[in-house]
């Protein structure tokens, strides 16, 4: 019998907290949360919870998985910082899982498309297609940050039934009953948010190709500036 793959997951890339713990095929401890506290209060408890719950040392950890982005700017800065801070000192690489292949990767089975949808503010989404089946992802269109009538359009031009998932669902979603001529159907309520377990899921699969990085040479993916930035640019530009 070969080693056991152990690994810490961690997903704060939205309004969703999650840490989870996975030992091989089994998803040992998770946590999640979902009530608006911010990530910064939450997410380094909700490790040393899993951690404690699972029976796992962190010393036994092979790596750890992180949504990398894109998402929210704090919230893959605290996740991102949390991963590079751990995975430096316990001398173990990151596994750097996009949030919307994570994301997506929570369906398990499905006979059309998985579209993931993160709400990026201005009319925008943080997006991607997937075909997912048992133990596979298949990517058909990378994440992106695109414009919602634009994507909407691509997705009736791709011709398959669409299931929807994401806090960008509700956000969207009269947009998409308008827009939409294809079947679709919105994932079930416990499955349609980020989660640690799945990160950890894909993130070893990931491992075991040898997808991984140092914590130094890890960054989270933001695909656009921040508001900040661009309002940077926009003074620099007026000057």
């Amino acid at each position: 019998m070969g080693k056991v793959t152990k690994i810490l997951a961690i997903d704060s890339s939205g309004l969703v907290a999650s840490a989870a713990v996975l030992a091989d095929d089994t998803l040992v401890a998770e946590f999640t949360v979902n009530n608006k506290k911010t990530h910064s209060q939450t997410l380094l408890p909700m490790v040393d919870q899993v951690m404690k719950m699972s029976g796992i040392g962190l010393r036994e950890l092979d790596a750890i998985a992180v949504a990398a982005g894109p998402g929210s700017f704090t919230g893959l800065r605290i996740g991102s910082s949390t991963a590079k801070g751990m995975a430096l000192a316990l001398e173990i690489p990151i596994v750097s899982v996009p949030t919307l292949e994570g994301l997506a990767y929570r369906i398990t089975d499905w006979k059309g498309v998985v579209c993931p949808l993160m709400d990026a503010r201005r009319n925008q989404v943080y997006t991607g297609v997937y075909r997912v089946k048992p133990g596979q992802l298949d990517c058909v269109a990378g994440q992106q940050a695109a414009a919602v009538p634009l994507f909407l359009q691509q997705l009736n031009e791709l011709g398959e039934e669409v299931l929807f998932l994401g806090d960008g669902v509700p956000v969207y979603e009269p947009a998409i009953r308008e827009q939409l001529t294809v079947s679709y159907q919105f994932a079930p309520v416990h499955m349609n948010r980020q989660s640690a377990g799945a990160v950890a899921a894909l993130g070893k699969i990931y491992f075991e190709q040898g997808k991984t990085e140092t914590g130094r040479e890890h960054k989270p993916v933001y695909l656009r500036q921040s508001q900040a930035e661009r309002e940077r640019a926009g003074v620099g530009a007026r000057k």
